[in-house]
């Protein structure tokens, strides 16, 4: 069994993946619009541009994501990226918070040399952790 996650955003899935992929090191696997699809006529001409479905590889985790209208930011899960130094987590946290919202703020804690929680400028809440006793 493997478990994928799948994100909801609205109107700002293209965008969030391309910043991914840059940033984070991700591959754009896949990325279509509802223009693109083979019943792409019966689709209304503001849908047309929205991603329908995307997908990229962030290390060994797919994330999936598509444009749904109402769509809101999300609220009670993270997505949690385990870097391998203090310096990886501080240049993520500056990357990812920037234009976002800062829930917690990247610091030293009890179990972790730098630790972090917020929700970036696409609406994906992530937390940011490089555990005690890792690499630098």
């Amino acid at each position: 069994m493997k478990l994928d996650i799948y994100l909801n955003y609205n109107g700002n899935c293209e965008q969030a993946f391309r910043f991914y992929e840059r940033h984070l090191g991700g591959k754009i696997t896949m990325m279509m619009t509802h223009g693109q699809q083979p019943n792409a006529a019966d689709v209304p001409p503001d849908r047309k541009d929205a991603i329908l479905h995307a997908r990229i590889e962030l290390g060994r985790t797919v994330l999936m994501g598509a444009d749904i209208p109402g769509s809101e930011p999300m609220r009670s899960a993270y997505l949690t990226l385990t870097v391998d130094s203090a310096e990886e987590a501080e240049r993520l946290y500056t990357l990812l918070s920037d234009g976002g919202q800062i829930f917690m703020k990247l610091e030293e804690t009890f179990f972790a040399s730098r630790f972090a929680m917020l929700r970036d400028r696409f609406g994906t809440s992530w937390m940011l952790l490089h555990e005690r006793g890792s690499a630098t």
